[in-house]
């Protein structure tokens, strides 16, 4: 029997996080299912092709930043036109976090709206993208600019694809999963999340050999986004802590798609959050003396797990990216904080008054 976590609202069963052994279990549901319209990265061929006796079409993406566009998801309605997809499709994106935002984006807008689930092939997009309902595509340079909010009919968790994820690919998400345990480590997961990542760092990449705790640490981690998303669906309040980091990061991975330095999405959120951290000590004026400071727990536990904490680039420069990011209203900027482990908050600033407290 499959584990499952519900996003619902008002009684009501909005999304399913549907979590199997493996990847050919998601044949049960599909079986039932009459119009499925698979989409997916090229990289995860394999996987999607385990589902092909259950599709009616399927069309294979190459997926980057540079082709997450409206034209990418306009490629994506015009071969569901053709594929003669109607109201009672169910779009199936299998891949990373760029697949899933794409496809949830053209199936939100396809025909004003039809159905779409989720396999997500990443870590990055288990603990993170594939879940909560936010789809999206650059704009110019700026990240996810253009999107909508609406929930999938299910996400499909298989942690097994991730043992075939090479190790940078499984490391990219890492800073995903960290930053939710920082936001809520209800669970204690944090520490547990170190522990593992630094391990694998220091052994090298067998992913068989944590099965287990990976496997426990995408559930813990998918329930936190999930509970957090069901409370506040549309991001009113709570629902701005996920964006922990990515302020930052959107500056960066905007920077880097200038310059061609090929800075990745996880990489970014890293340097991101250590970046909040800084700022987070800057504001706070109640730290207890002698208490090791968050900034550099932080930046100890992340260099330990074989991630980035130092930017590339000055913020000055970085500041008119900051200043269109989609979390600015009336010249002031949600920054998402860190002060503790688990003690996360939102200090409203301008990117003048940011800069001149860093």
């Amino acid at each position: 029997m499959s584990a499952e976590i519900q996003i619902r609202s008002d009684g009501h069963v909005l999304s399913r996080i549907i979590e199997g052994k493996c990847i050919e279990e998601l044949g049960s549901i599909l079986e039932k299912e009459k119009h499925t319209y698979l989409v997916y990265d090229r990289k995860a061929g394999g996987h999607a092709r385990k589902l092909d006796s259950f599709v009616k079409a399927s069309l294979a993406l190459d997926t980057g930043e540079e082709s997450k566009t409206l034209s990418s998801v306009e490629k994506i309605c015009i071969w569901l036109l053709e594929s003669g997809a109607d109201r009672n499709a169910l779009l199936l994106a299998v891949g990373g976090g760029i697949t899933t935002d794409m496809c949830g984006m053209a199936a939100s807008i396809y025909k004003r709206g039809i159905r779409f689930a989720y396999v997500p092939t990443t870590l990055l997009a288990q603990v993170d993208a594939a879940i909560g309902g936010k789809t999206g595509v650059n704009l110019l340079s700026y990240k996810n600019m253009l999107g909508t909010i609406r929930q999938s009919e299910f996400t499909w968790m298989s942690p097994d694809v991730l043992t075939t994820l090479p190790e940078e690919e499984f490391f990219d998400g890492a800073a995903e999963l960290l930053k939710t345990f920082i936001i809520d480590n209800t669970s204690h997961s944090y520490s547990a999340a170190v522990r593992m990542l630094r391990t694998i760092r220091a052994d090298g990449w067998a992913p068989e050999d944590y099965f287990p705790q990976i496997s426990h640490l995408v559930h813990e981690a998918a329930t936190v986004k999930a509970g957090i998303v069901e409370r506040d669906q549309f991001e009113n309040g709570e629902r701005r802590l996920l964006n922990l980091g990515h302020t930052f990061a959107h500056a960066i991975e905007h920077h880097s798609r200038l310059d061609g330095s090929g800075i990745t999405h996880g990489e970014a959120v890293a340097i991101g959050i250590i970046l909040a951290a800084r700022l987070a000590e800057k504001v706070k004026k109640d730290m207890p003396s002698g208490r090791k400071s968050i900034c550099d727990r932080l930046s100890q536990d992340f260099q330990d797990c074989g991630l980035p904490v130092k930017c590339p680039y000055a913020l000055k420069d970085m500041a008119e990216a900051i200043r269109k990011d989609k979390k600015a209203e009336d010249g002031k900027i949600h920054f998402v904080l860190p002060f503790e482990i688990g003690d996360v908050r939102i200090v409203d600033l301008s990117v003048d008054e940011m800069l001149a407290i860093l």
